[in-house]
């Protein structure tokens, strides 16, 4: 009875506000303002969760662990930032359950989704759920541990041309490395025809770990592709050391040579591909679809995990600083997360959120994401939804963490949704419930 007549209360002060003339409009809303602050929740009585009217900023931060080390950020905002809530109402359905071990999600110029499966095969599903048989045409993949068949990526001109991209960890004699090979779509789409490698990040190293693996297009047609340091303490220095390809950003062209301008192009005992260095194991990379920047989220050790705008020729740290430390609890080289010549990283988590495929909405059909980035988090079982402006982090809200799902990537669909696949088989849909 009480929150009923709040209720009434409520919306006819509303309603007689909105009747009398200017002057006496303000001095009603300078009395009332006051009591419809305290009734407002009632008003709300009725929404669902997602329609509640939360105010988007100001919420505390998503994070409430205690973090595994007491380094400080270099600057306000560089973790733990204001938290935000999406207003509009959206739904995330599981529309597939039957992929094995899916690693990628991308967009296909006709709206369908190819779907790597880290094992060696690939699948071509639907937005509403309807999912090939396994397309197979690859060589053999290193698919322990984090190997396996990675990353996909159709070629700008692939509605004529059919020839779609790919990041493997290529199995041989003298270990695996991170490879990048293209093939074209059979046209009755069973099998990738004449496969051929054009790249690999040497040099080659007996494990099947830190392979890094995303692949994207330029606006000029040309491929960017993230590597890992190989995780051992044997490779880990090789992420500085430019003549390796470990622990790198690489850019190379369609037929995997180094794109003409990269920086290092005409440095006597550096590999010309090398597009930027210091990176870990940089799982997730995406073009902002606004300013044309190239993003990167990246595995750090116990803490440390981070988001980077990637210039070219730039040093990301990794090992000399990081915000982390060992798994085991020891401090990593001179427990340092800063040094002259070596770049910050825009946002980082600790706890870690793990962070995997990424993707920006590139979309209006929520107005509220256009832009957002968002980050698949493995062992924090969450989507992340970071909003950034002006190059800095400024909210982040967590989507999905009652799935209990290692979200393994995210990709942005022609349709206004967003497609994630998680270690567990599943392909969702997240998109607008109205």
């Amino acid at each position: 009875m009480l929150k009923q007549l709040e209720l009434n209360i409520c919306c006819n002060i509303e309603f007689k506000i909105n009747k009398q003339d200017n002057m006496k409009h303000l001095i009603i809303t300078a009395l009332f303002s006051l009591p419809l602050l305290f009734l407002s929740a009632a008003c709300d009585e009725g929404k669902t969760r997602n329609e509640q009217e939360v105010p988007v900023n100001n919420l505390p931060p998503v994070e409430t662990q205690n973090p595994n080390t007491h380094y400080k950020p270099a600057f306000e905002g560089q973790t733990r930032i204001t938290g935000v809530k999406t207003s509009t109402p959206y739904e995330a359905k599981v529309i597939s359950s039957e992929f094995d071990s899916p690693w990628a999600v991308t967009a296909l110029p006709d709206g369908r989704l190819a779907i790597t499966e880290k094992g060696g095969t690939m699948r071509i599903a639907t937005t509403e759920g309807t999912v090939s048989g396994k397309i197979q045409g690859f060589p053999k993949v290193d698919d322990r541990n984090q190997g396996g068949l990675m990353d996909v990526a159709p070629a700008p001109d692939f509605t004529t041309s059919r020839i779609l991209y790919f990041t493997l960890a290529e199995s041989t004699p003298q270990g695996s490395l991170t490879a990048v090979g293209k093939g074209r779509l059979s046209d009755d789409e069973t099998a990738i025809e004449n496969f051929k490698i054009i790249y690999r990040a040497i040099p080659y190293f007996d494990n099947s770990m830190h392979f890094g693996s995303r692949i994207i297009f330029d606006k000029n047609g040309n491929i960017f592709i993230t590597t890992g340091e190989r995780s051992s303490l044997e490779t880990r220095y090789n992420a500085q050391k430019l003549e390796t390809a470990h622990g790198k950003v690489i850019h190379i062209t369609p037929d995997g040579n180094a794109v003409t301008g990269n920086p290092f192009i005409n440095t006597e005992g550096v590999l010309p591909e090398i597009y930027s260095y210091g990176h870990r194991n940089p799982q997730g990379l995406d073009i902002h679809p606004e300013t044309g920047e190239l993003w990167l989220s990246e595995m750090g050790p116990r803490g440390g995990d981070e988001l980077n705008l990637i210039e070219a020729g730039k040093d990301y740290g990794w090992p000399t600083i990081t915000y982390g430390i060992e798994y085991n609890g020891n401090a990593i080289g001179d427990a340092i997360t800063q040094k002259e010549g070596m770049e910050q990283p825009v946002y980082y988590w600790d706890p870690v959120l793990s962070p995997s495929g990424m993707a920006f909405y590139n979309s209006t059909v929520i107005p509220e994401w256009e832009n957002n980035l968002f980050i698949g988090g493995l062992s924090s079982r969450h989507i992340a939804r970071i909003v950034i402006e002006k190059n800095k982090v400024v909210g982040e809200e967590r989507l999905l963490a009652d799935e209990g799902e290692r979200f393994r990537d995210v990709g942005a669909g022609n349709d206004g949704a967003l497609y994630a696949v998680t270690d567990s088989g599943k392909l969702y849909r997240i998109a607008n419930a109205n």
